[in-house]
């Protein structure tokens, strides 16, 4: 067993280590030191008296170690997560132990499988309001990636507000990118200010969140006041199943139910957490099948078998496993959260390695999915790598764009209904044509296009 100080990794440079490489391109910082050390990589960031020291682990069993087999000794306590609290609040990605514990079981009822396949009719009316608008694209050329985002954005405020879907959408769309850019900024620092000095870049990211909270607040007291309102007057169903009912609602003897600060912070939560990554998975998917006309020509058959031009539905989800391999491969190629961080608590013997107590840890599916021991040819696209059969050749953490373990995302299924739906309704309706053929990537919170994802646009005749 190798010790701490032997652990390969970058040199980096002789005062700062690999710092510039990591906030440059985080990305191909990881996966060039998997190429060139292995699956448990040391990294040395910032000048003496500052540094720090990131392990990073790219086999699929180190993966599973850190997320499933001995989640307990590796926890949500690093720099970043902290930041995440702060801006957003202590909701289900970000809580721990019976915190978590707690919230889990009051919102898990809120996702099983019938629950959200409801959801189904209301994700295709906001796509169906999309494809409209495509027909009067200028030079019927859209960029995908920003459409699905604000496909995706108003799908999930519709299913979590209801009717009061138009007061939450402008003030998510100009705030969201203030407050994740001042998260991700101070979240990888080494050195922080307070957040109450009246610098511009504080005074923003406050305003920001004072808008998000202040429009969250006013619709929860809303919603309160009109389920008080149902109470009095003997009606116990106001007849409003968004998710936001249904989480004030949520209750049990065990757990209570969600005051108004921590219905606030779920929200937050699945709004960040429930558009930002279906949006990459959705708009890479329609990329990819724009650059590939094979790959596409099998998509269109499948949805012109299968739906015969109707809308569909959450049972036609099983019918159309070839979309799903497009949506599946497009997650392992641009996964939304491409890097997952951790903070070890005990000391853990991972591949030969001895990992720290105290150490801040990462896996990566960014570098991962693309792990030549589990993909052959990895950077090509190729949805069969995700038939039943090659999927169960592989190790079970191979690909987990969802995270895995007992923190696994909750959400999985919504975003995979979700995906599926408007995929298939943009096919029936459209041919694609990528204009860009590469778009640059970047990690944010989430991952973030660095350049457009241009495709034209044909409607397609009956």
């Amino acid at each position: 067993m190798t010790t701490t100080d032997e652990i390969p990794g970058p040199a980096g440079l002789p005062l700062l280590g690999s710092m510039f490489d990591l906030r440059n391109d985080a990305l191909g910082t990881f996966l060039a030191s998997q190429r060139a050390h292995g699956d448990v990589v040391r990294i040395t960031v910032g000048p003496p008296g500052v540094r720090a020291t990131v392990y990073g682990i790219f086999s699929a069993e180190g993966v599973q170690q850190v997320l499933a087999a001995q989640s307990a000794n590796f926890r949500k306590d690093n720099a970043f997560y902290q930041e995440v609290r702060e801006s957003f609040g202590n909701g289900l990605l970000t809580s721990q132990d019976e915190d978590y514990l707690r919230q889990r079981r009051l919102v898990q009822p809120l996702f099983t499988r019938r629950r959200v396949d409801s959801y189904a009719e209301a994700i295709a009316a906001e796509v169906r309001a999309v494809t409209e608008e495509w027909r009067t694209a200028e030079h019927s050329t859209v960029d995908v990636l920003d459409e699905m985002t604000r496909l995706a954005l108003r799908a999930v405020a519709r299913i979590l507000f209801g009717t009061d879907v138009e007061a939450a959408v402008e003030i998510v769309e100009r705030a969201f990118p203030v407050m994740g850019d001042y998260v991700l900024r101070r979240g990888f620092s080494p050195l922080n200010i307070p957040r109450d000095w009246p610098t511009p870049g504080n005074r923003r990211a406050a305003a920001a969140c004072d808008e998000l909270y202040a429009v969250c607040d006013r619709i929860i007291a809303g919603r309160r006041t009109a389920a008080d309102a149902d109470a009095d007057e003997g009606d116990g169903d106001s007849g409003a199943q968004d998710l936001l009912t249904l989480l004030a609602e949520a209750e049990s003897a065990q757990d209570g139910s969600f005051d108004a600060a921590e219905l606030r912070e779920q929200v937050l939560i699945f709004l960040l957490a429930g558009h930002e990554t279906t949006a990459t998975s959705l708009g890479f998917a329609l990329h990819l099948l724009a650059l590939h006309p094979e790959e596409r020509k099998r998509a269109h058959e499948e949805v012109d078998r299968v739906l015969a031009g109707r809308t569909p539905v959450a049972a036609d989800l099983d019918a159309l496993p070839y979309l799903t391999q497009v949506l599946k491969e497009a997650m392992r190629l641009f996964p939304a959260g491409p890097v997952i961080g951790r903070r070890a608590v005990a000391a853990t013997e991972i591949d030969g390695h001895t990992i720290p107590a105290g150490a801040d840890v990462v896996v990566a599916p960014w570098v991962t999915h693309r792990h030549p021991a589990y993909w052959e040819d990895p950077e090509r696209f190729d949805p069969d790598r995700f038939t039943p059969e090659a999927e169960a050749s592989r190790p079970r953490y191979a690909w987990f764009p969802f995270g895995g373990g007992p923190r696994a995302c909750i959400g999985q299924h919504f975003s995979m209904l979700e995906s599926v739906v408007a995929l298939a309704m943009i096919l029936q309706a459209y041919d694609l044509e990528a204009v860009d053929t590469e778009v640059p990537v970047t990690s944010a919170i989430t991952l973030r296009a660095a350049g457009p994802a241009r495709c034209r646009v044909r409607p397609r005749t009956a």
